[in-house]
């Protein structure tokens, strides 16, 4: 039985503004494999080898394999009850935001309508060139796919090295920063800048919510921790809500 307190009931009866800042966790348990953790990918290939823009370059075949090889993996995955859970948030709160570390689209197939993903989605690409994007499914029959103007297509990822989308993360610190409950679903938060939104949430005063399988460095920096699953742990306090207005 997940022990929710009513301490946390009634501030979530109180608020406007939710934010659900998402990590690999989260995904993990639709079965998506985590690039840190026990049976992190990151334990089995090096990622300097795949997952940064000269690699891409020296050897574009062999990262388009990983990708696709992901791609397939997260198609063949669902979102979890911590995903709806999430969406239902916005039959309740006037402003629900997702701010995610995740390229896997599942937020947006669970029904979340407000996301900004600093990482990039895996389900876009664009020409390293012209910055074209192409965002249907690319052919490889004849090799690496190319843009019209020549220049070689790529994951619409945010690779080791490269800036966070600028308008996403913008977006998501506002939101942070104007939360009244912020929940931090699944992250280590140790992958900086994005984890520095939760700093952020907490200089605009916001309630922070930690919900992970592990305790984290941030566990005894927040003001509520649940170790578990998301799975479990997110209907719970979304269910314990809608009990305390119905009643």
């Amino acid at each position: 039985m997940i022990k929710i307190d009513q301490s946390l009931v009634d501030k979530l009866k109180g608020a406007h503004s939710i934010v659900f800042f998402t990590g690999a966790g989260i995904s993990a348990e639709s079965g998506i494999p985590t690039f840190r953790g026990e049976n992190g990918v990151w334990n089995k290939l090096k990622p300097e080898e795949l997952a940064n823009f000269d690699a891409f370059l020296r050897n574009p075949k062999m990262v388009w394999e990983w990708y696709n090889h992901r791609k397939k993996v997260i198609h063949e995955s669902q979102p979890n009850a911590a995903h709806h859970s999430i969406a239902e948030f916005q039959n309740h709160f006037e402003e629900v935001t997702v701010v995610t570390q995740n390229i896997d689209n599942l937020h947006r197939r669970a029904g979340s309508r407000r996301i900004f993903e600093l990482h990039g989605n895996i389900e876009r690409n664009y020409c390293v060139n012209c910055k074209t994007y192409y965002n249907e499914e690319l052919e490889f029959k004849d090799g690496i796919p190319k843009c019209k103007c020549g220049g070689l297509i790529r994951p619409d990822v945010v690779w080791f090295g490269e800036y966070l989308p600028e308008y996403e993360f913008d977006e998501g610190e506002k939101a942070s920063i104007n939360a009244d409950i912020f929940f931090i679903v699944g992250t280590s938060a140790v992958v900086y800048p994005a984890a520095g939104l939760i700093q952020s949430a907490k200089r605009g005063r916001a309630v922070l919510v930690e919900v992970n399988l592990t305790r984290t460095e941030i566990s005894s920096f927040v003001d509520y921790s649940f170790t578990g699953r998301a799975g479990e742990i997110m209907p719970a306090i979304l269910e314990k809500y809608k009990l305390s207005v119905v009643n």
